[in-house]
């Protein structure tokens, strides 16, 4: 496969410092592309069998969400304090590993005949625990093989990587569950998971694990909280990025049921509808670093809350027609969009004013923050969704996605952010408090 991706990309003719030439980001980015496209069954088969298979309701639906974003607030910040001391390369590789046997219980339940909720809930918190860990790990290992000036760049290639499989992956994905099920379909996320894993083992990387396990672990964990505190820009994006989790989570929780109860649509009608993500995100991960660099990332990520926003709010007013159908086609066009926008700015904007020693810390602390919202996001739409039906859940998103989104543009910390500036100038700029000691973390 690498050797066949590596022919490929010589044959196409990059540009001479195009980051897919050098070879350590290339195998990061095959991974990436292996382990997504596995990905898409798992998005579609988990709530396909919850809410097909299980009959699931909209609040159960939501209450499933928030069993994957528990860990995040509970392991998050003591995560952060243990990756800025260890390798971070075989701690993504275990995860990709753990995650697969994970997914193996689900057909395993199913054939057991023991599947039911609860065993969704503990896969799902299982494996929020994981990402909580291995996604932190993933996303400090980009620094180790990327330069920080070229992130943006380096984050939508990833994105273009995840948005390739979200072509191809969900009318496959829809296809083999309608002919094997859902659970079953696991089963091929988790050898794509395996294969990612495969890849990841031998990639080299540059880094300098911290002071190790006799560190003092409640004054590192408060010194990453402090650093993110101290940070303006830090602070603005996790209260846009936090909030924009809160309406997303509230929208997700009934997108399949709207499809398949509002909308009467298959599996794979659901499938092949989800192709217009990949296509969102394709064209974001295309134009995105060309978009950032002539807004800016501040309000480039501004821009796609507003994309998401707009997708949302017009599903919530579509008919149950045929109409309908293309109305949910492209709002998740309009997702793929405007999510590509926010992450890629998102991610490079926090690591790009961060040391190197404390990229675990602001990694969790970040995710952390942004994560709080999610959880109530996701039992508020399936509340409303179960109360006053799904569209309130989609409106209330929409609506408020928009709303965010114009005052994300008006925020001056945001707004000043129109390109990636040097660690050292962000930090005189920003009025970053480096705290006493710090140079001895």
């Amino acid at each position: 496969m690498r050797a066949w991706l590596g022919a490929r990309l010589r044959a196409i003719s990059l540009p001479p410092d195009d980051l897919l030439r050098d070879a350590t980001y290339r195998r990061l980015w095959t991974s990436i592309l292996i382990s997504s496209l596995g990905g898409q069954v798992t998005m579609l088969a988990l709530p396909l069998t919850a809410a097909v298979m299980l009959h699931a309701s909209p609040t159960q639906m939501g209450l499933l969400t928030a069993m994957e974003l528990i860990p995040f607030v509970l392991l998050s910040l003591p995560t952060g304090v243990w990756l800025d001391n260890v390798r971070k390369l075989p701690v993504y590789v275990a995860g990709e590993i753990a995650i697969a046997l994970i997914l193996l219980t689900v057909p395993l339940a199913m054939w057991l005949g023991k599947l039911n909720m609860q065993w969704l809930y503990a896969v799902g918190f299982v494996i929020g625990s994981i990402y909580t860990i291995a996604g932190s790990a993933a996303q400090i290992v980009l620094t180790q093989v990327v330069a920080r000036e070229r992130l943006v760049e380096a984050h939508a290639k990833n994105s273009l990587a995840s948005s390739g499989a979200e072509v191809a992956g969900p009318g496959l994905a829809g296809a083999l569950i309608k002919v094997v099920g859902a659970p079953v379909a696991l089963l091929v996320d988790a050898a794509m998971l395996l294969i990612s894993a495969y890849i990841l083992r031998g990639i080299r990387v540059h880094e300098s694990p911290g002071a190790g396990p006799g560190s003092d672990f409640w004054r590192d964990l408060k010194a990453g909280v402090r650093f993110v505190a101290g940070n303006r820009l830090l602070v603005a994006l996790a209260l846009a990025v936090g909030s924009w989790q809160l309406f997303f989570q509230s929208a997700m929780v009934v997108q399949i049921l709207f499809a398949t109860r509002t909308l009467n649509l298959s599996a794979q009608a659901v499938g092949l509808c989800y192709v217009a993500l990949g296509a969102g995100t394709v064209l974001a991960s295309l134009a995105g670093n060309s978009i950032s660099r002539r807004l800016g990332p501040g309000p480039a990520l501004s821009a796609g809350i507003g994309v998401c926003g707009l997708g949302w709010t017009l599903l919530a007013l579509a008919p149950g027609n045929a109409l309908g159908v293309a109305a949910f086609a492209l709002m998740l066009f309009l997702f793929g969009l405007g999510a590509v926008l926010i992450f890629i700015n998102f991610l490079a904007m926090r690591q790009a004013v961060t040391p190197n020693r404390l990229l675990g810390r602001m990694t969790s602390t970040m995710r952390w923050l942004i994560v709080i919202p999610a959880g109530p996001g996701a039992l508020w739409g399936g509340w409303l969704g179960e109360h006053l039906g799904l569209r309130w859940a989609l409106g209330f998103a929409g609506v408020g996605a928009l709303l965010l989104s114009a005052l994300a543009a008006r925020h001056a910390t945001l707004n000043e952010v129109r390109a990636l500036p040097p660690l050292d100038e962000v930090q005189e700029q920003l009025g970053v408090e480096i705290m006493p000691g710090f140079n001895s973390l």
